[in-house]
């Protein structure tokens, strides 16, 4: 019912924003793979709510509890289940918006759909779903790090609002980006990014960005002809995150403005490794839908927090007009906590291929 992700590594949340708690099952993981339950907090925790001036004020520590699949740190090859209880939900602060419809958000969509809505924090309609994947995306990481020491997954804060940064793919590094709280590795414009939506906070609204990732030294050979392309599934996973608006990878819509002859990625063979190489990577690391090793490069748009502070125009549930000036504790901005969550859809496909791939050419 739309809660599971993955063919072979594949990832099933649970849980509600209000609830008791939420968390993840995670199948397919290969037995004997040992698992630093540190990295998984740390990702939980780039992911939490409280955790600067410009994200939501709820106060929850995310301690992940890992329920089954491990013994001594390593996987066991049976399901992986972690649990993150709810500690800071406060229903309370829907009280007045049971029976409102909230502008842009899945109230409305989901009463359609159901005929019934949970009635505090969106249910599974909430950021907070994302934990499971961010904690599933973990494990992914550390999966690829096996097969590929080399690999590494980053994604940064690339725009807010009307404020856009010039980052080196290249040189960019995690260090970078976890030096300030919006996540922009570019220090200049990070400092007018967060002064921004502190200037958007204080209004009593919001605003959205975009996010960039990379995926240095990625497995060749990932993703499907025909239906499973590569990008198509990067596209599916980060599409399915919570306020995300638009994917674009390689050059993107930027590419629609150049000549073929402008945008072909000419073959090289590299003299350090040998293997072939593209001397340009407008196709973003993917080809015909797989990877040829090159840096995957990819971008997705964030729209702004549909929940606000400002009185908006809508509906009841009887059909009756109203206000709503929306209460509770939002972030005024979803991209500097939605960096991991891009980093984990990523790794999770990215894993999902690794194995698919290894089931259909390992043999040979």
């Amino acid at each position: 019912m739309g809660s599971s992700f993955g063919d072979l590594f594949k990832v099933t949340t649970f849980g509600e924003s209000h609830g008791g708690g939420v968390g993840v099952i995670v199948e397919g993981c290969p037995p004997r793979l040992e698992i630093d339950v540190s990295q998984i907090q740390l990702d939980l925790d780039r992911r939490r709510p409280g955790q600067s001036k410009i994200t939501t004020p709820r106060k929850e520590t995310d301690q992940v509890e890992i329920l089954s699949g491990l013994l001594n740190n390593q996987s066991l090859g049976t399901p992986i289940c972690m649990l993150i209880r709810n500690r800071d939900q406060r229903p309370s602060d829907y009280g007045d918006m049971k029976d409102v419809f909230r502008p842009s958000h899945a109230d409305g969509t989901y009463q359609l759909k159901y005929g019934i809505k949970a009635l505090s924090g969106g249910g599974r309609a909430s950021a907070r779903e994302t934990i499971g994947r961010v904690a599933a995306g973990a494990i992914a990481k550390q999966l690829l790090r096996k097969k590929n020491q080399k690999t590494e997954i980053l994604a940064w804060v690339k725009r807010i609002h009307t404020i856009d940064s010039d980052i080196n793919l290249d040189q960019v590094s995690q260090e970078d980006i976890e030096a300030n709280i919006v996540r922009c590795p570019d220090s200049l414009q990070a400092n007018a990014m967060i002064e921004r939506i502190e200037k958007i906070s204080k209004e009593g609204d919001s605003c959205g960005g975009v996010i960039e990732c990379i995926v240095r030294n990625p497995p060749p050979g990932l993703g499907m002809p025909v239906f499973d392309k590569l990008e198509a599934d990067l596209a599916k996973a980060v599409m399915s995150l919570p306020a995300s608006k638009g994917f674009e990878i390689g050059s993107g819509f930027q590419g629609t403005l150049l000549k073929g002859s402008e945008h072909n990625d000419s073959f090289i063979r590299s003299e350090k490794s040998g293997r072939l190489r593209t001397a340009t990577n407008n196709s973003g690391g993917v080809q015909g839908g797989i990877t040829n090793g090159e840096t995957i490069v990819l971008r997705v748009a964030f729209k702004p927090t549909a929940t606000i502070g400002k009185k908006q125009k809508t509906v009841d549930s009887s059909g009756n007009e109203t206000t709503l000036a929306a209460k509770g504790r939002h972030d005024p901005c979803v991209l500097p906590r939605a960096v991991p969550m891009v980093e984990a859809m990523v790794a999770l496909v990215l894993a999902d291929h690794l194995l698919r791939n290894q089931g259909q050419c390992g043999i040979w």
